[in-house]
């Protein structure tokens, strides 16, 4: 589960993963801490477990970071730490593909410098981020927060950035994203899963693989 090559992003709809979420002190994941974790295993379409932890940070919480998620020192201060956090989630999330809203930018990095901080290595599983997925099968919309896709699938977005409502929230618009997927024509990288995006090169256009570097595969238009 870690070692030294990261997971992909993949493009298509998969019925068995683990939606997961994050809450953390601010939002460089260099130098900011996780403060929460969650996650709702589910397996061929039906929801089989959850998890939530707080996260003591060892560091106080800045009161922005309070404002958005109304994590507190008092909340934390009994919680456990990273390792023991971290080491509960890896166990329950195990080989899943990984599915979060935003989390190529941003969960996924904080992800990754934790494990090498803890590890030294990265886990590979492979993840989806609905904001991509919003964007391709929802083209209308304006915007592509969490928020919006809750309000435009009449899904309650009471709870919103505490790491496990969100996670609920992100689950049932996931199936619905991948409802709607079905009905369109995502053209697939046959050999990491990532999606194929036109690209313009020395000799005109060409699909190239939306993992790239990783992945390098390309094919003539």
């Amino acid at each position: 589960m870690v070692g030294n090559k990261r997971g992909k992003r993949l493009a298509k709809y998969e019925p068995s993963y683990v939606v997961f979420d994050l809450e953390t002190t601010g939002i460089n994941s260099n130098t900011d801490r996780i403060v929460e974790v969650a996650g709702i295993k589910v397996v061929g379409g039906k929801v089989e477990d959850t998890f939530s932890t707080l996260v003591n940070p060892e560091r106080s919480i800045p009161k922005r970071a309070t404002m958005v998620n109304g994590i507190t020192d008092e909340m934390v201060a009994g919680a456990p730490k990273i390792n023991h956090a971290l080491d509960e989630f890896l166990s329950f999330s195990e080989n899943h593909i990984l599915v979060g809203h935003n989390i190529h930018t941003f969960d996924m990095k904080f992800i990754y410098n934790a494990t090498e901080e803890l590890y030294g290595g990265v886990i590979d599983n492979d993840y989806i981020d609905t904001l991509y997925l919003s964007r391709k099968v929802l083209p209308q919309l304006r915007h592509h927060k969490l928020v919006d896709l809750s309000a435009y699938f009449h899904i309650s977005s009471e709870g919103a950035h505490r790491a496990l409502n969100d996670c609920w929230m992100n689950q049932k618009c996931y199936e619905e994203l991948g409802k709607l997927q079905s009905n369109i024509t995502v053209e697939i990288c046959p050999k990491c899963g990532g999606e194929l995006m036109k690209r313009n090169g020395k000799f005109g256009e060409f699909f190239g693989c939306g993992n790239y570097p990783e992945c390098r595969y390309t094919r003539n238009i």
